[in-house]
């Protein structure tokens, strides 16, 4: 949905101005307070600074301000996209360990079919080799009979 724009009049250091902005009238005066508060709070810093002076340095500190606000987003979504990354290798790495543990379950019935449940499965590769010699022995019988 597109805002639609408004007139806003603020009064900035006894200047009347008219804004016109899509942003909410609540958030214009907040924004109208605190560059009158800031324009005080810098020429109360030094009574030589005139209000041009002080809108300059206020300008330049928001310029700054924002700056630093863009370096810190822009790290954010740097360290999201690796913490991202970084749940995408963790739900990976889950599934593996998954298929592992099914492997090592299939492996666990096989021997147990064969009698031999008393066999301990050391590792996920020795799994795999029960499997295979499983699968090996089937497809040899299936040979011989066909």
């Amino acid at each position: 949905m597109v805002k639609q724009k408004n007139r806003f009049k603020a009064t900035i250091e006894n200047q009347n101005y008219t804004i016109i902005s899509k942003e909410d009238p609540k958030h214009l005066k907040m924004v109208t307070d605190l560059v009158n508060d800031q324009l005080k709070e810098i020429k109360g810093m030094s009574a030589e600074i005139d209000s041009e002076q002080a809108a300059i340095l206020l300008a330049i500190n928001a310029v700054s301000d924002q700056l630093k606000k863009q370096k810190e987003l822009l790290d954010l979504k740097e360290e999201n996209e690796t913490l991202h990354k970084k749940a995408s290798e963790v739900t990976e790495l889950k599934e593996r360990i998954q298929r592992i543990e099914e492997i090592e379950q299939e492996a666990k019935k096989v021997l147990k079919d064969q009698g031999n449940s008393e066999a301990q499965i050391h590792d996920h590769l020795q799994a795999q080799q029960i499997l295979n010699e499983k699968r090996k022995q089937s497809i040899q019988k299936k040979a011989t009979q066909g």
